[in-house]
This record gives structure tokens, C-alpha cells and sequence, in this order.
């Protein structure tokens, strides 16, 4: 499933609830953007079709909430991308991304621990 950057505020203004939201509650989450209720109706549309969110009805509104865990988007939206840019080899990111970014002492002894704790696993 394709999700757009601005679906994927919703998604997370969803997640970060932890709860069914209404349209307007939505958008009082989305306090970096300056949507209409008519604009997160025709998002959440959107998102229905897709089944990334479920709606309830509460009176006379619908309650949204995500069909899905972050955690599973998350690792689908880093598989795709690394298999899309790096062939799906993890470490040819890691290599890339550090030869052009510098890695915080602290970021690096995280590095190690990871691939200790994977090492200890096997």
C-alpha cells in the first residue's frame, strides 16, 4: 500500500492518539498545517480506500483509526527503501549513509551494541 507524506501525518496524528479520532480532532493534531475539516475528509477518504483506517460511526460523525501498527509501516516504508536504493543490503546503506553523515560517538557504541546483540542471537 502507497501512502502519500500527507496521509502519513494523518497516520501518525492516528498512532500518537491512541484512540478513534473524529475529522476535527484530526485536525487540531495537525498543528503544523493548516487543513480544513474538508481537507482531512477527503484524506481520510482516501486512507479508507486504501484500508489503512477503519470508520465508526458516533452520532452524527465517523471515528477513524489505523487498520495497522506503526511499527509494520514503518518496517515496510525501510524494506521498500532499502530494497528500491541499496539492493535490500542493510549494510550498504549503513556504509552510505555514514560516509556522508557523521555518526555521533553515542550513535556509533549504539551500532555496536546492535550488532553485538544480532552477533549473540545467531
Amino acid at each position: 500500500m502507497k501512502i502519500t507524506t500527507a496521509e502519513a501525518l494523518i497516520m501518525e496524528a492516528l498512532w500518537r492518539a491512541d484512540r478513534p479520532l473524529a475529522v476535527e480532532e484530526l485536525r487540531e493534531q495537525l498543528t503544523d498545517s493548516n487543513w480544513t475539516d474538508g481537507t482531512v475528509r477527503t484524506f481520510m477518504s482516501r486512507l479508507l480506500h486504501k484500508k489503512a483506517v477503519n470508520a465508526v460511526k458516533d452520532g452524527k460523525r465517523f471515528l477513524y483509526a489505523p487498520m495497522f501498527a506503526r511499527a509494520d509501516y514503518v518496517h515496510a516504508e525501510s524494506k521498500g527503501l532499502l530494497d528500491r536504493l541499496f539492493d535490500g543490503q542493510i549494510e550498504t546503506f549503513v556504509t552510505q549513509f555514514s560516509e556522508r553523515q557523521d555518526l555521533s560517538a553515542a550513535e556509533i557504541a549504539r551500532l555496536k551494541a546492535l550488532v553485538e546483540r544480532l552477533s549473540d542471537d545467531k
